[in-house]
């Protein structure tokens, strides 16, 4: 089953991004994605906190070291859903979408899918210039989940986690 979850609120929605602190910082700071960020690249979005902590290890893989919870109008994330392609299709889309299993507090796979958007070209240009809201730097809470995780707290643990709820467009289910 294909499922949406995330936090959001009548005007945006959070996505997840892991980067270097090169990266990170510069973007915290500035609000929006600056260089050493590199327009040219592909950005994968993740509205599912633990599916990134399972892509980052929890902020602790090489080069993902910051997690960072990008605020982004619900608009452009409906147009990224709505323009996405799946990513084995052939071409050159502006969007790329993939669906994998959703990830428990211990990287366990979950019976439903979660979706990663893989942005470039024009999409990855409104990501930056058009549809950030905000950008706010969560490591420590990824790191202190993680403690908790790593302590048999599980129930800790899920206290501090995000509160996502399904995200229901028609379009969004559709993709």
């Amino acid at each position: 089953m294909r499922e949406i979850r995330a936090d959001y609120d009548d005007q945006s929605i959070v996505v997840y991004q892991a980067y270097s602190p090169a990266i990170a910082v510069a973007a915290v700071e500035a609000q929006r994605f600056v260089p050493p960020f590199r327009m040219e690249r592909m950005t994968w979005i993740k509205p599912s906190f633990l599916w990134m902590m399972y892509r980052c290890g929890y902020a602790r893989k090489e080069g993902q070291e910051h997690v960072l919870a990008v605020r982004i109008t619900r608009e452009g994330f409906d147009w990224a859903v709505s323009h996405a392609v799946e990513s084995n299709v052939k071409g050159k889309p502006a969007v790329r979408v993939q669906w994998d299993p959703e990830r428990g507090l211990n990287h366990e796979a979950l019976p439903h899918r979660s979706i990663q958007i893989g942005l470039t070209r024009e999409a990855v240009d409104m990501y930056v210039n058009e549809w950030t809201v905000s950008i706010t730097d969560v490591t420590p809470l990824a790191r202190q989940i993680h403690e908790k995780v790593r302590a048999l707290d599980l129930d800790g643990a899920r206290a501090l986690l995000p509160v996502e709820r399904p995200y229901g467009t028609s379009t969004a289910q559709n993709a």
